[in-house]
């Protein structure tokens, strides 16, 4: 456990204050402040959109480009400067960007007990899984369980995969291993498939594209007995979980009963502001109703007992409204699974060919692999009880976790030669390591009224004690402790000696990445944001050769 954690940053919280001011309570804090440059936002009214609210928006000068189905909330494109008076109208409740994201098994389904579900008849069968990604390729083991695909992007040709992301996903939860005899079958590989894709074939998309899918997701839900969504993508967290567009989105799939696994991140190894990834959980694994996955190793082996955390597994609390989070850790390192089918759209394969396993799959390491193995573990449950809501499969997985770790663990780059140490606690593994079996085992009663939301941990300035904040309507409660069958404790879970030198960005209201976001063209990804030279997410970090975040992390895996 590390005992300082970004004392670096204060002196730049100051400036950021100083500079910004008060920010506006309608506008999230990374929009700029000034220009003539027109922006993409997403504006989130107080009620359902209508015509005469488009036509106020209008009359500032902005432009709808696309609605945003339940979520109150349009996609437009307005200019810097009017942002300040259109957050004036009372019908707007809040005004964020549409923020740039990117997509973050031989022996992952033992390991985590696929394979006995299997032999016992359960493979997911009859059950929807939507993946929201870069498009799923029509290859065999995959079209098969295809039921529903669609490009959420007018402008692209088709839903094909023509970045390698979104099949691999696809392939971990449900490919029927008929190209690999068998031996790389997903985790449910008799759930239905609804492909909905929503990046690029750089792996990168946008806040409204992810939203948009969400939001076609609850429509074909009943079509298409859809009661699961897996993102294995996300970005930096800007705001509470209770206005960010992203968040929001999630939480009204949750409460039309859909199951949402996300990837936690893969900041894990950041120690830009002497963090080491701790408050690195990226958005929506933000969100308290998602089940948000961090990436454990398999190691080459199908027993669970010398498998341990990837170095680059995003740890919580989250930034802002410090949940505990990730909720469940599964396998997510060296994972192998399907790539594209044509060679045309084989972007990843192009980039790293020795990635190759075989002549049909491929080789992926992050959060992003891990996501999809939760995402089968709840198809299987779902197929064994239907009446399982959300908060009831995600309490099912999270109390039946193998709480089993050591104290702490290292690893080391192959390429760098750097060494990482990983500390066992809440932030860093949740409940536990995913445990197929012991769920679809367990049958003790949870009591339908009750939610399963991710809990939320206090600081006490005074004695550097770090504790859960109970809530007698969440189902961990106040009578359980951190053990062998149960999930988390109200005791003290993080104590003295590992308080923070500087407590005001983790325990605080500000966000990691500061204010000194900009938007201009100098960024990489050409007219998107460019991360400042004092966050975290210098050029140099997230576009280099280092990259932590993002669609194919770490590609060589650690040792």
């Amino acid at each position: 456990m590390p005992t300082r954690f970004l004392a670096s940053f204060a002196l730049f919280l100051l400036t950021a204050v100083v500079a910004f001011g008060q920010p506006n309570s309608k506008l999230s804090r990374d929009l700029p402040k000034q220009g003539d440059k027109e922006i993409d936002v997403i504006i989130q009214f107080k009620k359902n959109v209508k015509q005469k609210q488009i036509d106020r928006v209008r009359g500032k000068g902005g432009r709808h480009k696309r609605a945003l189905g339940r979520s109150k909330a349009g996609l437009f494109s307005v200019r810097a400067s009017k942002l300040k008076k259109l957050a004036e109208d009372p019908d707007i409740a809040f005004i964020s960007p549409d923020r740039p994201l990117k997509a973050s098994m031989d022996y992952t389904r033992p390991t985590v007990g696929a394979d006995l579900a299997f032999d016992s008849g359960w493979d997911g069968s009859g059950v929807g899984v939507a993946v929201i990604d870069s498009g799923v390729s029509n290859r065999i083991g995959l079209k098969e369980n295809r039921v529903y695909q669609e490009k959420i992007n007018e402008a692209w040709v088709n839903a094909n995969d023509y970045h390698g992301h979104g099949s691999h996903v696809a392939g971990t939860i449900l490919d029927s291993g008929e190209v690999s005899a068998g031996v790389y079958r997903g985790i449910a590989p008799g759930a239905n498939l609804i492909n909905l894709r929503v990046l690029d074939r750089f792996g990168e998309g946008t806040d409204s594209l992810v939203i948009a899918a969400i939001q076609r997701a609850i429509e074909l839900k009943d079509t298409y007995n859809i009661r699961v969504i897996n993102l294995s993508l996300g970005r930096p967290v800007f705001e509470s979980h209770e206005t960010d567009p992203l968040c929001l989105a999630v939480k009204q799939a949750w409460e039309a009963g859909i199951v949402v696994v996300v990837a936690a991140g893969n900041l894990g190894r950041d120690n830009s502001f002497e963090n080491e990834g701790y408050g690195t959980i990226t958005s929506p694994g933000n969100s308290p109703y998602a089940i948000t996955v961090g990436a454990m190793k398999t190691r080459s082996t199908a027993s669970r007992t010398n498998d341990r955390i990837a170095s680059y597994s995003s740890k919580g609390p989250t930034l802002i409204d410090h949940i505990v989070k990730p909720d469940i850790v599964a396998p997510g390192n060296q994972v192998v699974s399907s790539r594209p089918k044509r060679v045309n759209n084989r972007d990843l394969l192009n980039n790293y060919p020795e990635n190759m396993v075989g002549e049909d799959n491929y080789r992926l390491n992050g959060t992003s692999m891990a996501a999809p193995v939760v995402s089968g573990a709840a198809a299987l449950l779902l197929q064994k009880d239907p009446s399982l809501s959300p908060d009831q499969v995600k309490a099912r997985l999270m109390r039946t976790a193998v709480k089993t770790f050591p104290t702490s663990s290292t690893a080391t780059d192959p390429t760098t030669g750097e060494t990482f140490t990983s500390d066992y606690n809440i932030f860093t593994v949740g409940a536990g390591y995913l445990d197929i079996t012991a769920a679809l085992n367990d049958t003790e009663p949870i009591p339908a009224n009750l939610a399963a939301l991710s809990p939320v941990v206090s600081f006490d300035e005074t004695t550097g004690e770090v504790t859960l904040v109970t809530d007698s309507s969440v189902l961990w409660g106040t009578n359980v402790l951190w053990g062998t069958n149960v999930i988390w404790g109200t005791s003290v879970i993080w104590g003295t000696s590992v308080v923070v030198e500087d407590n005001s960005v983790l325990w605080g209201t500000s966000v990691l990445w500061g204010t000194s976001v900009v938007w201009g063209t100098g960024s990489p990804e050409g007219n998107s944001v460019i991360w400042g030279t004092e966050s975290p997410y210098a050029n140099s970090v997230l576009w280099g050769t280092g990259v932590v975040w993002g669609t194919n992390v770490l590609i060589e895996g650690e040792e």
